[in-house]
Order: structure tokens, then sequence, then C-alpha cells
């Protein structure tokens, strides 16, 4: 049975825990620099002999700090004592404690990362809520099946973005361990694994109350395409925001069999503006991978001006929602969330640190909340016009 220590390293009090001792700490027991047993000082605390010990260790605790964050800019490396290069720490999800057989593909599917799943629903959510009569709730087994089949699609797209960009991912410090990267999952097993995710997302789209194969089969061709991009444009982001957002047009459609475009249009061009704000802010980690590999982003086209840019696309965004909501006849609560999900946005973009590679991530899957104030706002304008 593991105990825990207490008292210096000449202690030798033990208290028996009921807990066995994780790894981690083990060791870090155990090694030479991460050893956190002499941060406890001994009995003559303010010794000569202990303030130097403690003055070193406090160096120590510094340099480990350094090694063990995440990959940071310019700003934040003057923060660390030029610290150029950190190493980046996979952190352990629940996909460690599945089958090892398994692990890989759920790593290429994403699984632990649900924010592009949710980038996917929103647009159908916003859409078949708007569809739903005045004064009535939305037709929940649409969202249901959509909700259903968008981690198989979104797990789809993530695969075939990978087997396209194996070779530059092996190059980027953030995506040098995906499974393909890595040699853990082949090609030729990664493109069956898209084709079996694929064919399950297709079954469930068939469940919709209004299927199309014309706008599933436009779903697909640019998601498939998506990653063909980052090598022929800076507009990378405008791609995407076309193939995330192209849910605004299945959604419409699922509820009414046919597209109203004078509210579809302007919802649909509302996601895309959105998408090239978040993903610009996220395509920021990379920026300096991408150079050397030869990527193309927005992050690159916009460079020092790209709060100005971004500002101009959240500003696109809003209007156009609040048009869409004008043509749909919305009610005044979508107006009230419309005005929290512009701050929401304000705040991204005046405090994002595009420096910070951390900081970025944190900013691109704080969206999730404006999706969500979207959404409520579309739901309650629809049932309190």
């Amino acid at each position: 049975m593991a105990s825990l220590s207490v008292g210096g390293a000449h202690s030798s009090l033990r208290i028996p825990s009921l807990f066995p001792t994780p790894p981690t700490i083990r060791m870090l027991k155990h090694h030479p620099v991460l050893n956190c047993t002499p941060f406890f000082p001994t009995p003559s605390l303010f010794s000569p002999k202990n303030l130097s010990l403690r003055s070193s260790n406090h160096r120590a605790g510094i340099a480990w700090m350094s090694t063990t964050t995440s990959p940071v800019g310019k700003d934040d490396q003057k923060l660390i004592s030029g610290q150029p290069n950190e190493k980046v720490v996979q952190v352990s999800s629940w996909i460690d404690y599945l089958p090892k057989e398994i692990q890989p593909f759920a790593k290429l599917a994403r699984v632990d990362k649900p924010i592009g799943t949710w980038f996917l629903i929103f647009p159908f959510a916003w859409s078949a809520t708007l569809a739903a009569a005045s004064g009535s709730i939305p037709d929940f087994r649409n969202l249901a099946v959509f909700a259903c089949a968008a981690p198989f699609f979104r797990g789809a797209a993530c695969t075939i973005n990978d087997f396209f960009d194996r070779d530059f991912d092996k190059m980027v410090e953030r995506s040098k361990e995906r499974p393909m990267a890595s040699g853990a999952v082949t090609p030729f097993q990664g493109l069956c694994f898209f084709a079996f995710q694929l064919l399950l997302s297709h079954g469930i789209f068939l469940q919709l109350t209004n299927y199309s194969w014309i706008i599933e089969a436009a779903f697909i061709f640019l998601s498939c395409t998506y990653p063909l991009m980052k090598r022929l444009t800076y507009w990378v982001q405008a791609y995407l925001g076309l193939t995330i957002n192209w849910g605004s047009i299945l959604g419409w459609y699922a509820v009414k069999g046919s597209l109203q475009p004078s509210i579809v249009l302007p919802l649909f061009l509302s996601g895309c503006f959105w998408t090239i704000l978040y993903d610009t802010i996220y395509a920021h980690q990379d920026k300096q991978d991408d150079v050397k590999v030869g990527i193309k982003s927005t992050a690159l086209k916009f460079g020092e001006s790209t709060k100005e840019w971004i500002t101009g696309f959240a500003i696109a965004s809003i209007g156009t929602l609040a048009l869409t909501a004008y043509n749909a006849a919305l009610g005044r609560p979508f107006y009230v969330f419309l005005a929290a999900a512009s701050g929401q946005l304000a705040w991204q973009i005046r405090t994002a640190n595009l420096s910070s590679p951390a900081d970025c991530n944190r900013k691109f899957v704080s969206n999730k909340w404006f999706g969500a104030l979207i959404f409520c706002g579309i739901l309650l304008g629809r049932i309190f016009p």
C-alpha cells in the first residue's frame, strides 16, 4: 500500500494512504529535476544551508513549469526567462481507458474534443429552429437526428483531413502525435475508417423528415476538399466556413422540404463570418510551424492586423444574424441574446493573446457559448414572436 511522507527528507513519519500513489507522482518523486521532496525544508528553516537549498529548488521549480506548459509566443517567452521552445505535454483523456486497438481511431475521430461537433450542430439547430412555425417549438426529432449524425460526420471530416495532412502533421508540434502522422494508423486503415463513419452518418441523415442527397453530397464534397485548400489559398478559413455551416441549408430543408433564400442565405453567411473569426484565432496556434511547412491560413494573411480583420467579420456575422431575424419575424427575445452574443465576440477579440497558443485555444473553444446564445435567442424569439 502506498503511503504519504510528511516532513523533510530526513523525516521518518509516514501516514498510510487508502489510495495508491498515481504513476505520475511516483515519476516526479524519483526524477532528478522534478523531485518535489526537497521543496519541504528540514526543521532548521532559516539555516544558510536550507536557504540555499530552497533557492535552488525554486529555480528548479521555475524550470519545471516552463517545460511543461503549452507552446507560447514571443510575448510569453519573455516571462519565462527566455525559453525559446517549450515542450507540449500530451494531457491524458478518457480515450486512454479504451482498449488499445480502439484508441488510435478514437483519437483520429477527435471524440475527446467535441467542440468541432458543436460547430457542426449549431448551424443546423439555428436553421431548423427558424423553420418552426411562429409561436411553436421546433421539431426536436430532426434536431435529434442531426445531433446523432454529427459526431460521425465530423469524425469522417477529421479523418480525411489527417489523411491529406499526415506528412505536414509530422512537422507541426501540436499535431505530430496524431494517429496517421505517428504511424499508429496506416493511410489505408484511415480511409476505411473514413468510409465507415460516412456510411453511419448517411444512414442517420436518411431519417430526417425531408432528405436531399444533393445537399448531403455537397456537404461531403466540401468536407473532403477542405484539407486541400490549405495548399492553395490563404482564405482556407472561408472555405471551412462554407463547409461547416452547410448544416444551415440542410436544417431548413429538413423541416420545410424547400429553401427560403431571404432567411437561409443571410443565416449561412453569418455562420461563415463567424467561422472565419474563430478559426483565424485557432490558426494562430500553428502560425510558426505553418510558415515552415508551407501551409496557408488567414492567421498568416492578416498577420499583425488580425484583430482588425476579425472585428470586421464579427460585425458582419452579427449584422447578417440581425437581418435573418428580421426576415424571419423573430420576437424581441432574440435581440437580447444577440446583444449578449455580440458581447461574447467582443470579449474574445479584446482579450485574445494571439502570441499564446494556449489562449488562442481557450478563445476558440469559448465559441460554444456564442453558438448556444444564438440558439437560445432563436428558440425564444420563435416561441414568443
